[in-house]
């Protein structure tokens, strides 16, 4: 059952990172747009600035947990790679409740005062004439607090499974590094030619 509620937790965060992923390929069409209608037409946009920071804004509030349930945050783990899986599960967990649940709650009540009053007054921008609504993006901060919320229970899962197993349960996978990929592809061809030998 508890891998179950981690796998589901995880699979949501999937969806979601997977879907403001595409804030990439917007993000980068307004911004190839604005260079050519700026420097080869002349003729610069009112909104691309508008455009890029509240698409930027968006992938990053709404990836944080996707990137949470890979592990694929910066650590401090100089000293932790090192300890036993039932040790960094420990210390884990406590710094889990310490610092982390705090922060995500304050993420949340914080941002739900701060976008429900943007979404009340319909805020624009004031970085361009056009008047680009804003509202969206900030009432994606406590969204984001309550999708982080989720997968630090995942994780606090997780590290109980751990304290009880002895070692960490896998994660999902579905992206990989195109380094940790060619490492795996220029290692495969060795293994195979020291099995015939």
């Amino acid at each position: 059952m508890i891998r179950g509620v981690i796998r589901t937790i995880d699979l949501l965060n999937k969806s979601v990172g997977h879907a403001f992923a595409w804030c990439i390929v917007i993000l980068t069409l307004g911004v190839s747009y604005e260079v050519f209608v700026r420097y080869v037409l002349r003729d610069p946009t009112s909104w691309a600035f508008d455009l890029s920071y509240i698409l930027y804004g968006s992938l990053f509030l709404m990836a944080g947990a996707y990137t949470l349930s890979r592990g694929g945050h910066v650590r401090a783990d100089v000293f932790s790679r090192r300890w036993k899986p039932r040790t960094q599960a420990t210390v884990e967990l406590i710094l889990y409740f310490i610092f982390f649940f705090p922060g995500v709650l304050a993420l949340v009540i914080a941002g739900w005062g701060y976008g429900h009053e943007s979404f009340v007054i319909r805020e624009v921008s004031v970085n361009s004439p056009v008047g680009v609504p804003v509202w969206p993006l900030k009432m994606l901060i406590p969204v984001a607090g309550v999708l982080l919320t989720l997968q630090g229970i995942a994780e606090v899962l997780r590290c109980l499974l751990c304290l009880k197993e002895g070692q960490w349960p896998p994660r999902l996978h579905d992206v990989e590094e195109l380094e940790a990929q060619l490492i795996h592809e220029h290692a495969a061809p060795a293994e195979t030619s020291g099995a015939k030998s």
